[in-house]
């Protein structure tokens, strides 16, 4: 592999990066071993990787920092020692999914270190067997930082490392690769030249941006002003979420829990009420959301908002690096009536989707970093440290992620995936993290929170499936 600088969004997640805050992303994964299994799955593991990881590059790669670390770092090549990468967990024996759960909240908050590609899997032993037929079973928690991954690049890799079998398939021989370790000088040269690159592109860029960009200012600087003169804004673009307990300044503390709804059904409902799949998530999450904060009787009067990663990928492309940008929506969870929120969630989707063309073209993936390094790092320790998210006005109440997976059952190192469980990033200023994604007949839900602003993760959970129920009444 050829040295390759970070690109700027990529490397951002570096750069925010601080103990309270990691920037990894990844799966829970409850598997059934096959029937007569004997030994070490934690070393069925290990084996198995070996063979897969000659085509998993962004597996086999670390940061290499740049002069005093004023750019963007590199990627060079490394070869993961898998005893480090892959280790076991113990569990009491029978330990369920609130063991599990209660584990990763526990794992989560721990950086992975930057001297090593940057991954880590997890196997925990000590499962209660299947309630169905008995057969064993064993979990994998994985953690991916976001520097190397999003959402979907992650899914691309879980293609490589997966099988439609219990047999896992044989791979492509591949000739083996040529170590390079590169000296200061190569990386800085390098460095100077994607710099250079970058000032290029961000020049021929400008006058096209500056267009597009100009309707959206002026559209947004009317309604600031509007604002500031005490004007309504529910016509505005500009609308500030109502400041709530999820957002405040984080800890290095989490609270996680799962829920898996069937995907059948939610397709059937959101037919009905002519909905898509993201629409029926911000649905359910908004319908729990309400009922959680009627719950603490905190429940603002103005909706809830959502923040919304929607991905700049091109169809086919699986290179691993962040394609993304965010938008808003807002969830109705001042409305009483359901039929009348899912009527407002309509709505407000599609006046986000209207949007999303400015937003992909305004949003780049990379742009010049001399400097950022350090102004990044020094704003991300100062932006927790003081409490700036108690100060400053809050533009989105909760992260909400779906992330589109595979529909078939998959197997890893012969062993029957069961589950799979997106664990994500929570954030100063906005506490609680809700990923999805589809899996088989399931749709799966990971709920990530700081355990000081909300430690009821299990509850909001609960409140999804009866939001699904109350769905199921509404179109009785």
């Amino acid at each position: 592999m050829a040295i390759k600088q970070l690109a700027g969004l990529d490397a951002s997640f570096l750069f925010l990066e601080t103990a309270e805050m990691p920037m990894h992303v990844g799966a829970l994964h409850v598997l059934e071993l096959p029937a007569g299994f004997k030994g070490s799955f934690l070393e069925a593991l290990r084996k198995h990787m070996r063979t897969r990881m000659p085509h998993l590059p962004a597996l086999r790669r670390r940061l290499a920092a740049v002069g005093l670390n004023v750019v963007n770092p590199a990627w060079v090549d490394a070869e993961p020692d898998l005893e480090q990468h892959i280790v076991p967990v113990a569990l009491p024996a029978g330990s369920g999914m609130v063991a599990l759960e209660e584990a990763v909240a526990r794992l989560h908050p721990q950086l992975l270190p930057r001297e090593r590609p940057l991954w880590k899997f997890h196997v925990f032993e000590g499962l209660a067997p299947s309630p169905d037929d008995g057969a064993t079973r064993v979990a994998l928690y994985t953690q991916l930082h976001h520097a190397a991954v999003d959402g979907q690049a992650a899914v691309a890799l879980a293609a490589v490392i997966l099988d439609l079998t219990p047999v896992p398939r044989d791979m492509p021989a591949k000739p083996p690769r040529k170590r390079h370790e590169p000296g200061t000088l190569s990386l800085l040269r390098g460095a100077l030249l994607h710099q250079a690159k970058q000032y290029m592109n961000a020049a021929r860029a400008l006058p096209g941006a500056i267009g597009t960009l100009g309707g959206s200012a002026g559209d947004a600087a009317g309604a600031l002003l509007g604002l500031l003169r005490g004007k309504s804004a529910s016509a505005s673009p500009l609308k500030l979420a109502p400041r709530t307990r999820l957002n405040r300044s984080i800890t290095a503390g989490r609270s996680f829990a799962t829920v898996s709804l069937p995907l059948a059904e939610l397709h059937r409902l959101r037919k009905v009420h002519g909905a898509s799949l993201n629409d029926a998530v911000l649905f359910l999450c908004g319908t729990a959301l309400r009922r959680l904060f009627l719950d603490w009787h905190e429940l603002p009067k103005k909706p809830l908002v959502a923040a919304v990663p929607v991905s700049t990928r091109a169809a086919g492309d699986t290179a691993s690096n962040n394609q993304a940008t965010m938008s808003t929506v807002t969830l109705g969870t001042h409305i009483a009536d359901p039929q009348k929120r899912l009527a407002h969630v309509l709505a407000a989707s599609g006046a986000m989707k209207s949007s999303l063309g400015t937003l992909k073209d305004l949003m780049p993936l990379d742009f010049p970093s001399l400097g950022l390094p350090w102004l990044m790092e020094g704003a991300a320790r100062l932006y927790g440290a003081a409490s700036m998210a108690e100060k400053l006005p809050a533009l989105a109440n909760v992260a909400i992620s779906n992330v589109p997976g595979p529909q078939v059952v998959l197997y890893l190192a012969g062993a029957r995936m069961i589950t799979n469980y997106p664990t994500s990033i929570a954030v100063h200023g906005m506490t609680l993290n809700i990923t999805v994604q589809t899996y088989g007949d399931s749709l799966e839900f990971g709920l990530m929170a700081c355990s000081d602003s909300l430690p009821e993760t299990a509850t909001l959970a609960a409140y999804l499936r009866e939001a699904l129920e109350e769905w199921r009444g509404m179109s009785a």
